[in-house]
């Protein structure tokens, strides 16, 4: 019995056909989107990607960028295809075509609704890019002089002001890492020289943050050096006291920005998945009811159209038996080329006599 089964008179066919050209051109302009969209997300990412690490996540924007390239040119093959099928003589040109397009779209818009979910679930990946990336970031924070790295200060300090974040977790990461260089410290000065020396790897730290992570909306001037130091400053109680840093932490300001984006895009290509897929069904309709037509002989009947022939059940068992089918046939030419004497006729025993002599031919058998 056949799924969503509906009869279709010529002029429901007419209507049909012209509909789905004007929707496939649309469709084309959805493509447009898609390819927009992750041409967005691609440039947002490589904006920052000092502070990811190496790769990221960066198939997620290609993926778009590629799917919204294939929607284009599907969609203008369909809207052709059904520009045509308006003229039930010009169908015969599309219709050994239509079953493999619409067999192809269904798998493109299956990799549309995977582009969806992609935007989706790279939030963990994400995540874990961003505190590598700015991890390494700050440890190169001064190297000022380095060829290579001479960015990152300029880079960071840029990052902390335009998010008003501070550090990677939170202030606190830059009291575990030299951020100042070799270059501006007074190594006669006695305090310096104990402060290396009381570090293992004879790194600089302390209890300080750079400038750009002073939050300007504080009343108080702000305090970046001795943080921890209650009697560095009057009136103050680091413990108790709103500090007037940023207290977010840049991973999770960069996380929180681009999951934004990420929801608003996996939600616009989540309705083009939808939008893609009644375009589909309306094309399967449209080809079952012209090659019905076709096969009773008069284009001005009526004829019926599905979505498919059989139920969900049947058509997956007769696709399963299809592809068994297949696999035997390839395994059966696989032993037949392996087998060297495979259909060479063998020697008729009645050419040979008792103790297998061969017999004389006569000039009738030769």
């Amino acid at each position: 019995m056949a799924v969503l089964r509906v009869k279709f008179t010529k002029t429901k066919r007419d209507k049909l056909a012209q509909v789905l050209w004007i929707l496939n051109w649309f469709s084309v302009l959805t493509g447009a989107l898609l390819f927009s969209l992750g041409l967005f997300l691609k440039v947002e990412l490589n904006k920052r990607q000092e502070m990811m690490a190496e790769g990221g996540v960066q198939y997620v924007p290609n993926t778009l960028i590629s799917v919204g390239l294939i929607a284009c040119a599907i969609n203008f093959l369909g809207g052709k295809i059904c520009y045509d099928c308006v003229d039930t003589t010009k169908f015969l040109r599309w219709k050994l075509i239509m079953l493999p397009y619409i067999i192809c779209t269904f798998f493109f818009t299956f990799c549309v609704l995977v582009g969806a979910l992609m935007c989706y679930t790279m939030r963990w990946e994400l995540e874990e890019s961003l505190n590598q990336g700015l991890t390494e970031a700050m440890k190169f924070y001064k190297d000022t002089d380095t060829p290579g790295r001479c960015f990152l200060k300029r880079t960071v300090d840029k990052l902390q002001i335009e998010f008003q974040c501070c550090g990677n977790n939170g202030y606190k990461d830059w009291f575990q890492i030299q951020w100042i260089s070799n270059r501006y410290l007074d190594m006669t000065h006695k305090e310096v020289m104990d402060r290396l020396r009381s570090n293992v790897e004879g790194k600089y730290l302390m209890d300080g943050v750079p400038f750009s992570c002073c939050n300007v909306n504080s009343p108080r001037p702000c305090i970046q050096q001795q943080i921890t130091n209650n009697s560095a400053h009057f009136n103050y109680e680091h413990q108790t006291e709103e500090l007037n840093l940023w207290k977010k932490g840049c991973r999770q300001a960069l996380l929180e920005y681009y999951t934004h984006i990420m929801q608003s895009i996996g939600l616009t290509v989540l309705i083009t998945w939808l939008f893609e897929l009644s375009v589909l069904t309306g094309v399967r309709f449209l080809q079952t009811s012209l090659e019905n037509v076709m096969k009773q002989g008069d284009p001005d009947s009526e004829s019926d159209g599905w979505l498919l022939e059989s139920s969900f059940m049947e058509t997956a068992r007769s696709n399963l038996n299809i592809i068994k089918s297949l696999g035997k046939s390839n395994q059966i030419d696989t032993a037949n080329n392996g087998d060297p004497n495979i259909n060479v006729p063998s020697t008729s025993k009645a050419n040979y006599g008792p103790d297998n002599v061969p017999l004389k031919q006569t000039s009738e058998d030769s």
